[in-house]
C-alpha cells in the first residue's frame, strides 16, 4: 500500500431532507504498508482507526480514493480478480456459514464458488477438516457446533483454494481461553508453511506473540511500525512502575508527570477506596524508588506501601503511542 487515502461521504440531517448536507470523513489519511512474503504482520488499533477500511481495501471489497496497492506484484484496483484467486479472507462471529448444512456441505458449496474442480474438492475439504480437527464432526449440522468449531470452519472456508495471502480479521475474538489457542496454533502452521498473514487483533499478548513485525493505526494514519522492541523505543515507555501508596488521590499523579523521567501515569482504584495503584514508566530502575517517595513526601499525605518495577508489555507501548498521537492531536 503506497500513500493510500479513502474518504466516505456523509450526510447531516434526515435521509429524505433533499437540501442535507454532505461531508467529508477520510477515513484512511495515507497508509503506507510493505509485508514481505511470508511474514506473520500484526494491524493494531483502536475501533475506528481505520483496521477495517485497510482491510476492505486489501480484499478488493473497497476501492481507495488514492494511492497505489499492489498484493503480489497485481495491482489490486485494477485486476480484483486476480488479486481474489490469491487471498483468503478470515472474520469471526456467526455469519458466513450455513446452520443448517453440514461442515463439508457448507466448504463444499464455497469449494463450487471459488470453481474448484469437482475431483480436487474431495481432497482439498478432506485435508482442511483433518487440519482444523473437524472431521469426526464433519456431517454435522453447523448449528450444533461451539462458537470455537464454527472459528475453524471459517478458517477452513478462507483456505479452501489454498491462498498465498490471508487476512485474519479479530480470528479470537469472543472464544474461550481453550478455543482461542488452537486457532493461534492453526495460525502458527500457516505461518511456518509460508503464508503471508495480515492479522488484526485487539489482544495484545496475541500480537506479541504471533507477530514478527507490527503496525499501530489510529486517526487513519500508521503512527508506528516494527518490531515489538522498536515500539517500545517509539513510545519511550521506559520501566513500568506499580506502586500501592495509602491516602492518595489524583494529586499524586500531577506531582509525579512534573518529574522530568516520568513518561505517563494513571490511577488505578483497587478494592480499598483509601489504597491506589499508580503505574507510571521511568528511563531508570534506579530513579523509580526515588521518584515515588519524592513525589509521595511532595503530596504529603501518601505513603508508600509496596514498589514493584518491570519491562513494558506490547500493551504499555500501545497505550503510550496511542495516547501520544491523540496528545499531538489536540494540539
Amino acid at each position: 500500500m503506497n500513500d493510500v487515502r479513502r474518504e466516505f461521504d456523509i450526510a447531516e440531517g434526515r435521509v429524505w431532507r433533499l437540501n442535507r448536507k454532505v461531508q467529508k470523513f477520510e477515513a484512511l489519511r495515507g497508509i503506507n504498508l510493505d509485508i514481505p512474503r511470508g511474514q506473520l504482520f500484526g494491524l493494531l488499533g483502536p475501533n475506528g482507526a481505520g483496521k477495517t477500511t485497510t482491510i476492505k481495501i486489501l480484499t478488493t471489497l473497497l476501492a481507495p480514493t488514492s494511492g497505489e496497492v499492489y498484493l503480489d506484484g497485481l495491482d489490486a484496483v485494477l485486476h480484483p480478480q486476480q488479486v481474489r484467486s490469491k487471498i483468503g479472507y478470515v472474520f469471526g462471529g456467526d455469519k458466513g456459514l450455513y446452520d443448517r448444512l453440514s461442515a463439508r456441505d457448507n466448504l463444499r458449496y464455497f469449494a463450487n464458488l471459488y470453481q474448484i474442480p469437482l475431483k480436487q474438492q474431495y481432497t482439498r475439504i478432506g485435508e482442511l477438516l483433518e487440519m482444523l480437527n473437524l472431521a469426526d464432526r464433519q456431517n454435522d449440522r453447523v448449528e450444533t457446533f461451539s462458537r470455537g468449531m464454527k472459528q475453524r470452519l471459517h478458517i477452513a472456508r478462507g483456505l479452501l483454494h489454498n491462498p498465498d495471502i490471508i487476512y485474519l480479521d479479530e480470528p479470537t475474538n469472543g472464544l474461550d481461553p481453550l478455543a482461542a489457542r488452537d486457532v493461534r496454533d492453526i495460525v502458527r502452521q500457516l505461518k511456518n508453511s509460508g503464508k503471508t498473514i495480515l492479522l488484526t487483533t485487539h489482544y495484545m499478548f496475541e500480537a506479541e506473540e504471533l507477530c514478527d513485525r507490527l503496525a499501530v493505526i489510529t486517526g487513519g494514519r500508521i503512527i508506528a511500525e516494527g518490531t515489538s522492541k522498536d515500539l517500545g523505543a517509539l513510545a519511550n515507555t521506559g520501566v513500568v512502575v506499580r506502586a500501592e501508596i495509602k491516602g492518595v488521590g489524583q494529586g499524586l499523579c500531577r506531582v509525579l508527570q512534573e518529574h522530568p523521567a516520568v513518561v505517563n501515569c494513571h490511577l488505578e482504584p483497587l478494592s480499598d477506596r483509601e489504597l491506589l495503584t499508580v503505574r507510571f514508566a521511568v528511563d531508570t530502575k534506579i530513579e523509580a524508588s526515588r521518584v515515588v517517595r519524592e513525589a509521595a513526601a511532595r503530596d504529603g499525605r501518601a505513603e508508600v506501601l509496596d514498589l514493584q518495577l518491570r519491562e513494558p508489555t506490547l500493551e504499555d507501548k500501545y497505550v503510550a503511542l496511542v495516547s501520544q498521537s491523540h496528545e499531538k492531536g489536540a494540539l
